[in-house]
């Protein structure tokens, strides 16, 4: 790990909307840190990868930087170092960031065919830094089998329009009661053994991506709405009666980019939340999926998003806020988050379809992505036919996600399923239909 001894670039940068409240959130299990992965048909060659990555972090400036304490506020101090590519074998999502110390927020790993990006949440969303990993990849496969890329549209951003915080660019002074809306709701809460650890447990399951599509079209509605809806089905059937009568709400990040358009890397989501009345579940996906369809129909208009864009610029940008002292703030954010997570049950990530350049297509696998909570978040990925789901969670088993694929293979899904901890034993008992 580097020390306060490490080179300062003398460039900082102040801290996006939504990274502002990231350290007060940086808890226990819930480290903020992220992962993305790319999963090579061929043994990754570890050289080549630091090579890669020296190409393409200096597109990507703010990515080298620590951060540090202001009176104020948080920031990123540049750094003049790049991070050293190794070997993966600490736990997945560890921490990043450590108080006090001088040190970047992303590490690469890689482990046989297996190329990690782990990232604290300060730096960038994963559609931003999906912009970063790609382009690394690609650099990578390109000198590893001697191919120019020809793929141009790929990436023609600069380094200023990749650092941009999208959100002052786009802030306009609007009433927004949804803060105030994320706070009042008390959600059901999952419940298990935590690891005493604190480590969290990955479980990544692949299936079909056409057949995916197929099954949410037999139920009239979208991959996201089904996948969300087959989810909360394996929550509900995991409460007791006593439990129902509190709903079920599972938090959807919402890319900004795809409506208000922006180049930036860092920061640019928001979030919306879908609660379902766990009382009218009588046990068919027919009893969730509208009730779904019409949540997210209902928020992910025009309007509704910049509200939610809106919602963070808002409460960072509160002359009473700004004017406190750090220290003093912290605890009053934390205050907010907590209230905030007690009106979650879980959170479901749903990745843009992944595309890479023709010439490097066939030496990809698939992608994987990985994001900590405070209980769990499931993220899926999508490259070619092969739908991703990465869960993460406190618990020490995946009674969830096993319920959760149970359903799918009873619908005639072929699922593939790998896990980094103990429960390998109960995921192998899931059965797997290998007719599609």
């Amino acid at each position: 790990m580097k020390t306060t001894s490490t080179p300062r670039t003398g460039k900082w940068y102040k801290l996006d909307n939504a990274a502002i409240i990231v350290p007060c959130s940086a808890h226990g299990f819930d480290t903020r840190v992220f992962r993305i992965v790319c999963e090579l048909k061929e043994p990754v060659v570890p050289n080549v990868l630091q090579h890669a990555l020296e190409d393409t972090v200096v597109e990507f400036p703010h990515f080298n930087s620590a951060l540090r304490k202001g009176l104020f506020w948080y920031y990123l101090d540049g750094l003049n170092e790049t991070a050293s590519v190794t070997e993966d074998h600490e736990p997945p999502l560890s921490p990043l960031y450590f108080p006090g110390l001088q040190n970047l927020l992303y590490r690469v790993t890689y482990y046989e065919n297996r190329i990690n990006l782990e990232m604290f949440h300060v730096l960038a969303d994963g559609t931003g830094a999906f912009v970063f990993f790609r382009k690394m990849i690609t650099r990578y496969l390109s000198l590893v089998h001697h191919v120019e890329i020809t793929d141009a549209a790929s990436d023609i951003s600069s380094s200023s329009e990749k650092t941009t915080d999208a959100f002052a660019h786009y802030y306009q002074k609007m009433k927004s009661s949804q803060l105030k809306q994320m706070t009042s709701v008390k959600a059901y809460q999952l419940k298990g053994e935590k690891d005493e650890n604190q480590r969290n447990h990955l479980l990544e399951g692949i299936v079909s991506a056409k057949a995916v599509v197929e099954l949410a079209h037999q139920h009239h509605t979208t991959v996201g709405v089904f996948l969300t809806s087959v989810y909360i089905a394996s929550v509900v059937d995991g409460m007791t009666v006593q439990e129902r009568k509190r709903p079920v709400v599972i938090s959807v990040p919402v890319n900004l980019r795809q409506f208000f358009p922006s180049e930036t890397a860092r920061n640019f989501f928001g979030v919306i939340n879908i609660p379902y009345s766990a009382k009218d579940y009588d046990g068919s996906l027919d009893s969730i999926i509208p009730a779904v369809r019409k949540s997210f129909g209902d928020q992910l208009t025009p309007e509704k998003v910049a509200a939610t864009m809106n919602s963070y610029t808002k409460l960072v940008g509160n002359y009473a806020v700004k004017v406190v002292p750090l220290f003093l703030k912290e605890p009053v954010l934390t205050y907010y988050l907590s209230r905030a997570h007690s009106g979650v049950t879980a959170t479901l990530s749903n990745l843009e379809r992944i595309r890479m350049a023709p010439e490097i297509e066939e030496y990809i696998d698939h992608f994987a992505a990985f994001m900590t909570a405070p209980s769990m978040q499931v993220t899926v990925a999508t490259y070619g036919d092969k739908l991703c789901i990465g869960s993460v969670t406190s618990f020490v088993n995946h009674d969830i996600m096993l319920r959760f694929y149970r359903r799918l293979t009873g619908m005639g899904l072929s699922v593939e399923l790998t896990t980094n901890d103990y429960d390998a034993a109960a995921v192998s008992r899931v059965p797997s239909d290998k007719g599609r």
